[in-house]
């Protein structure tokens, strides 16, 4: 089989003397691995680091065949970054959970769009955080487990909504929630509407939401923790006083 696509690198390693797997999120065709002949060299490492956009030329003999890839870069990728530690952090992150999380060979368009999308947003530092919020949240729904944010699970209101149950992923609305608020996931409003403002803990109640559910139904059923790579970047975040 042989196709093209565009594509993100979401992981690399060594293989052999000069090559490499590479894990890539296609635009069309979801995450696919493939061998990049010289992938380990110093020409090539840095198209290959995560995040990096790239024009993809796949080829295999048989459909099930771990197949061979030509990549050719667009952009400049992670590189842009390098200024940023903290957004670096960000992509390297976003990188490592889709990669963990996406079932091979399983076309996710949205997800390819929605990483596109955080690309983008993590140049403007006061709203990335926020958009990978929403990206992890996205990713979930992608998942089957998107959270249900639209009413309270307990009385169906829609307003005053500010804890989410960690149980089932539904909203739960100040009065209904109240005797139970220890036990409930905080809702941060920036969720709630494209015009939610932040404030102070926002991001923090974001990223452990999305966190729980990530843990809970993608990754705990894998057997397998939140990857490093995430977990790196809510310490430097919050070591930055971000959070």
């Amino acid at each position: 089989m042989e196709f093209e696509d565009d594509a993100f690198v979401l992981s690399a390693r060594a293989f052999g003397e000069s090559g490499a797997i590479v894990e890539l999120l296609t635009a069309s065709r979801g995450k696919w691995a493939a061998h990049v002949a010289g992938g380990a060299s110093r020409k090539m490492k840095p198209f290959l680091q995560a995040g990096a956009r790239v024009r993809l030329r796949y080829r295999a003999r048989v459909v099930d065949q771990l197949g061979a890839a030509a990549l050719e870069p667009e952009g400049e990728g992670p590189s842009a970054l390098f200024d940023d530690p903290l957004a670096l952090a960000g992509l390297a992150s976003a990188a490592a959970v889709v990669a963990g999380a996406l079932p091979d060979r399983e076309p996710h368009t949205g997800v390819y769009v929605a990483f596109e999308a955080l690309t983008r947003a993590l140049g403007f530092s006061d709203i990335w955080p926020a958009v990978m919020v929403r990206f992890e949240a996205g990713l979930l729904e992608a998942m089957g487990f998107g959270l249900d944010l639209s009413r309270c699970t307990v009385t169906g209101a829609v307003d005053d909504l500010v804890w989410v149950s960690p149980r089932t992923g539904r909203a739960v609305c100040a009065a209904a929630g109240e005797a139970y608020r220890d036990r409930l996931l905080a809702l941060p409003p920036f969720l709630l509407s494209a015009q939610g403002r932040l404030s102070p803990g926002d991001i923090a109640a974001g990223l452990a939401l999305t966190g729980r559910f990530l843990q809970d139904f993608v990754f705990g059923p894998l057997n397998r923790p939140l990857p490093p790579a995430r977990m790196w970047m809510v310490d430097r975040l919050n070591g930055a006083g971000r959070l």
